[in-house]
């Protein structure tokens, strides 16, 4: 099969951000007055457009704002090393990389924090590009995310595939016409990704490679 264009969500995608989400979400809420939710409650959070989320919390754009505020100081110093590798994705990276594909980053997550991590876990050698939201929110929505980087790469969406944990990477493959594969080791279950259209859903790594052609070739002319 031809190479593909693969556009890998960062959060519950490659790695496993829940104790600096978690910890930065406890500062940011605790600095606003507000008695954080049990651990288990903050994973609905780790996915969705931060802004989005401080949004639903407070009700008001200021509010937000300052609590997003909160996070991004905490998160920008400690949070974002606070993460672990998802195990085996570095097998897979390498397996998709030598069978010809094109690896992009493609997450909500602020870019620069994005870039930090992809470098930190020496992941950079894997993606042609590392792309993300901006401080101002821009590209925090999937959708739009993806589309700036079909069209500043250049990519065919019929030659490209989203992977993802949640359902908002699904919708937003969706609105551009890309085909997407959800991933059961985030943060997102089958039911979710299911519902939201997933062509493929993975359970593991290893299974990955094999689950994107499959995607692309549901689609393909």
């Amino acid at each position: 099969m031809p190479a593909l264009s693969l556009l890998f969500d960062l959060d519950g995608t490659l790695t496993d951000p829940f104790a600096g989400i978690a910890g930065s979400m406890r500062h940011a809420l605790s600095a606003m007055g507000r008695k954080p939710p049990p651990p288990q409650e903050m994973r609905r959070f780790i996915g969705p457009p931060l802004q989005s989320t401080f949004l639903e919390l407070f009700g008001e754009d200021d509010l937000a704002a300052q609590a997003l505020g909160h996070y991004r100081q905490r998160y920008g110093e400690v949070g974002k090393f606070e993460n672990e590798l998802i195990p085996g994705i570095i097998d897979m990276l390498q397996a998709v990389t030598d069978a010809g594909h094109r690896l992009f980053v493609a997450t909500s997550k602020l870019e620069t924090y994005s870039v930090d991590i992809i470098d930190h876990f020496g992941l950079a050698r894997f993606f042609r590009s590392v792309n993300g939201s901006m401080l101002d929110g821009t590209r925090a929505d999937k959708g739009d995310l993806i589309r700036h980087i079909l069209d500043t790469e250049n990519l065919d969406p019929r030659r490209t595939v989203m992977i993802g944990d949640r359902l908002h990477d699904v919708r937003g493959a969706a609105r551009n016409k890309v085909p997407a594969v959800g991933v059961l080791w985030g943060f997102g279950d089958r039911e979710e990704l299911e519902k939201a259209g997933a062509a493929r859903i993975a359970s593991s790594p290893d299974e990955l490679p094999a689950l994107v052609a499959d995607a692309a070739g549901d689609v393909s002319p």
